[in-house]
């Protein structure tokens, strides 16, 4: 658990708005915790992790903290950037709820560019007060984005989501034809080992290139630029370089040893050289992670679908999948490659070959798939014979698949194979107690949405609503999204509106003293 004063270092630090209360620094708490003799013995281990760069400067103290809505009140492009790393394994309806208490309402007059609007002229015009004299000398900080952009990205996401299933339910029946042809009669299929695993990889891998033909150069091309440009990234912020020119020196500097030690000499055979194929032994996390999220998917698509809910060979099987999936994906972490690995990034423009043995051996590949052969030849003897067929042809004839749909995703993974549906919660959308939205139950939106700031009445008054608007809008998600068919009926989900609305009011009725006169009248209201 956190430490209490690690709670109220958040707190402060979000309620620093500017014009409502100053700016937060950590010296401030260090100063109340020793008026009050309170030690925190986790406080450097979580400035170090709040405040990173400071910490390691010695200067955390001196970091001045505001709200964090001042820069960025709608965060939609970190929630969609997190889809990457939460796919789903299995049909699932997929949301992005956001709170908007006062949809259309701007607390800072900005324009759609989130330039300051013009101040009223004119002889009638009113001097600026308070609150208008602090927001123009923010008028460059856009606290308040225009959110259609990020609605039409989640939008354009959903609807590639669905293109490509539907192209690639068409493609499955012809790879999984192609895939029994090449694979089907491989001996001892049903007594699976570590050791012909691998084998097997490596023959279906050359038998997916040759049936490729020459659409395989173009194949193995888009991979391995996708690899290059990733290990660029990784190196260049391992650098701790900023600069785009320094970012370009060390894309020049890794493509031009990519190029001289061969391994983009990909032939039309599935680039047999030593050189294609060595490198991608070394450096193709992103394909070790695809299969193992390809076979996630087929597992949960039918053994999973078939069997009870606690099969012990299933869950074998699924444990062993994950297991191996966490190998890989443990190279994927922010912090996951050393010092020297570090090191040798800040010498990428004099020495590329050197920091690329250096990712090549922190990762070790090569070691990591002898141990989730293990735990995947575990996995799938421990499967009954008709469900270790259908895994070891999904898992070795993914070369097949791979090569069909990585260049219509554009070198891009479907990770994710659900569309994602936006759901808003604001009073706006809540009428189950009373109509009218947000003037009629809110009343920290006066003031320019500062009145709460001033008035205990007020804080009281918008907390309650929004935990009974919270409620309304979540029953309405929950039941929205079960098959229409099962959906609740409206009498029943009124009924369940109703039970919920009262829980809250006798939840809250001893906590909220001072809008006494509000929980009785909406007691009445709800009747």
């Amino acid at each position: 658990f956190a430490d209490p004063a690690e709670l109220v270092f958040a707190a402060r630090a979000t309620a620093s708005f500017p014009g409502a209360f100053p700016p937060f620094t950590v010296r401030e708490l260090d100063r109340v915790l020793k008026r009050k003799h309170r030690n925190w013995p986790t406080r450097d281990a979580f400035l170090a992790h709040a405040l990173p760069r400071h910490a390691a400067h010695g200067t955390a103290e001196d970091a001045v903290l505001i709200d964090g809505s001042v820069l960025a009140n709608a965060p939609f492009a970190q929630a969609i950037g997190a889809l990457r790393n939460r796919p789903s394994r299995r049909e699932v309806d997929r949301r992005f709820v956001y709170i908007d208490p006062k949809p259309g309402h701007r607390s800072i007059r900005l324009n759609k560019e989130g330039q300051q609007e013009d101040a009223p002229t004119g002889e009638n015009a009113p001097l600026p007060g308070f609150f208008r004299t602090i927001f123009g000398a923010l008028s460059d900080i856009p606290r308040e984005q225009p959110i259609r952009d990020n609605l039409d990205l989640i939008d354009r996401h959903s609807a590639r989501i669905r293109r490509m299933r539907r192209i690639f339910d068409a493609l499955r029946p012809g790879i999984e034809a192609e895939v029994q042809g090449a694979i089907g009669k491989m001996l001892f299929l049903d007594r699976p080992t570590p050791a012909r695993l691998s084998a097997w990889r490596a023959k279906a891998q050359q038998r997916a290139a040759s049936a490729a033909g020459f659409a395989y150069p173009a194949y193995g091309h888009l991979k391995l630029s996708g690899i290059v440009e990733s290990l660029c990234a990784l190196l260049f912020r391992l650098s701790g370089e900023d600069s785009a020119m320094m970012r370009e020196a060390y894309r020049q500097a890794i493509w031009a040893e990519v190029r001289q030690s061969g391994a983009d000499q990909l032939s039309d055979n599935g680039g047999s050289g030593s050189a294609p194929v060595a490198f991608f032994r070394a450096h193709d996390l992103s394909f070790r992670i695809r299969r193992l999220r390809f076979l996630a998917r087929r597992l949960a698509e039918t053994l999973e679908l078939e069997a009870e809910a606690d099969d012990p060979a299933v869950l074998a099987m699924h444990d062993a999948l994950y297991g191996a999936l966490a190998l890989y994906a443990e190279c994927e972490e922010s912090d996951f490659h050393g010092d020297d690995v570090a090191r040798a990034a800040k010498n990428v423009p004099g020495d590329a070959a050197a920091a690329l043995e250096a990712v090549a051996r922190a990762r070790g590949l090569k070691a990591r798939d002898e141990a989730a052969d293990l735990m995947l030849a575990e996995g799938f003897a421990a499967l009954p014979k008709a469900g270790r067929r259908t895994m070891l042809l999904a898992y070795l004839g993914f070369p097949f698949t791979d090569i069909a749909t990585l260049p219509l995703l554009q070198g891009d993974t479907l990770d994710e194979y659900d569309p994602v549906k936006v759901d808003r919660i604001s009073p706006e959308d809540c009428g189950a107690i009373r109509s009218g939205g947000g003037q009629a139950t809110l009343k920290g939106i006066e003031f320019n949405n500062f009145g709460a700031f001033f008035s205990r009445v007020y804080r009281e008054n918008d907390y309650l609503w929004g935990r009974l608007h919270g409620i309304e809008r979540l029953l309405d998600i929950v039941n929205s999204s079960a098959p229409a068919a099962s959906r609740l009926p409206p009498d029943t989900l009124r009924d369940y509106r109703r039970a919920a609305f009262l829980a809250i009011l006798d939840e809250e009725e001893s906590r909220l003293p001072h809008v006494a006169d509000l929980i009785a009248s909406l007691r009445e209201e709800i009747g």
